[in-house]
């Protein structure tokens, strides 16, 4: 079995219109939820063994506040590949880590992020800011995935706004 985590940042911030896209930080709102989502995630046991971030600031900072709420600590691989990547930039990535690896969260941004989930369970699931969708595979390897055929079943879809 494999557990994906699929997260996208929490809310981000546009007062300072000098800032390009990818530095945005979070706004107050996000960084009040991020947490929230943390707590949701550990009291659930979702642990991933390896997280892939996008480098831009509202990501970094969505992990950041995450993590600080859990007892993580998984290899974590930053990566400006997947700012506002599409669905298979995910993939690859996944498709590349060992059969040991059993939990992996991906950290990033729309569209890419409802491409993803939808991609890998067969069901469109809005994914607005810091919404987590959990999808189980019944697989072996990872670079399954890349197969039309495999899809996985959601396990929980769960949006900021439920938990605050």
């Amino acid at each position: 079995m494999k557990h994906l985590l699929i997260l996208r940042h929490a809310k981000s911030s546009w007062t300072d219109p000098e800032l390009s896209d990818f530095d945005r930080p979070l706004n107050k709102r996000g960084r009040r939820v991020a947490p929230l989502m943390g707590n949701w995630i550990a009291k659930q046991n979702l642990q991933p063994e390896i997280v892939f971030c996008s480098l831009a600031a509202r990501a970094q900072e969505t992990l950041q506040l995450v993590s600080e709420t859990t007892n993580w600590d998984p290899q974590v691989i930053h990566t400006a590949d997947l700012y506002l990547a599409p669905a298979h930039t995910y993939i690859e990535y996944l498709t590349q880590l060992p059969e040991h690896i059993n939990s992996a969260l991906v950290i990033g941004h729309n569209p890419g992020i409802e491409e993803l989930v939808y991609g890998q369970c067969g069901e469109f699931h809005p994914m607005p800011t810091c919404a987590l969708a959990v999808i189980e595979f019944n697989i072996h390897s990872w670079k399954t995935l890349l197969s039309s055929s495999v899809t996985g079943r959601l396990e929980h879809h769960i949006l900021a706004r439920d938990l605050e």
